[in-house]
């Protein structure tokens, strides 16, 4: 089994540990209140190829244990569109992504219901906590899931999407949009454009439309 790493937050609880089989129960409302403050485990392990960073666990990745976990957030269906996967993956199923050379860790690892409950401070920590990650783990690419975490994580204030020219700790470095179905500047479509451009630099073959 690919060996995964839990990441550690000054005043976090871990997330308890849901089976993955059969129906899907959608945690309740007292459920994703609870989960505020918890951490998940990274899906992580040496050598990877692509390890994608969100900036920190919503209330439903919290109170499941699955990374992008929301009903409405596009991550899932933005790595399918962009060809990382041969099907749509559900959250449940993420660890199956180091198959396919792919793993997800956080910039933060404190649950919250929105991004934007962050502090800047957080950030900055969470960037140089990732740093070591990459180190440790050496993925040969690190593609951050947030534009504005990772000018703030990174004292990067004019970074934009795409490639970025310094590397994370021998890490070429990408910055994808926010899958998250609050970000409205980014079609779903667009989002799988997004990342099959990541695609196409990781495997150096021109990018496919998504569909």
């Amino acid at each position: 089994m690919t060996p995964r790493r839990r990441s550690a937050g000054p005043a976090a609880t871990p997330a308890p540990a849901r089976a993955t089989s059969g129906p899907v129960r959608r945690p309740d409302r007292a459920e994703l209140a609870a989960a505020a403050d918890r951490t998940i485990p990274d899906v992580i392990g040496p050598g990877l190829t692509v390890l994608f960073v969100g900036i920190n666990p919503g209330l439903w990745s919290a109170a499941t244990g699955w990374h992008f976990a929301r009903p409405g957030n596009r991550f899932w269906p933005a790595l399918h569109r962009g060809g990382f996967t041969p099907r749509q993956l559900h959250p449940s199923e993420q660890d199956m992504l180091p198959g396919f050379g792919l793993g997800i860790t956080n910039m933060v690892a404190r649950a919250s219901a929105r991004a934007d409950e962050l502090t800047p401070a957080e950030l900055l920590a969470g960037a140089r906590t990732l740093t070591d990650k990459v180190t440790r783990y050496r993925p040969t690419w690190v593609a951050v899931v947030g534009v504005t975490a990772y000018r703030i994580g990174f004292a990067r204030p004019r970074a934009g999407f795409g490639p970025q020219p310094e590397p994370l700790a021998g890490a070429r470095l990408w910055v994808l949009p926010n899958p998250s179905g609050l970000n409205a500047h980014f079609t779903p479509q667009a989002l799988g454009n997004a990342f099959g451009e990541l695609r196409a630099a990781v495997t150096g073959q021109p990018p496919s439309p998504a569909g």
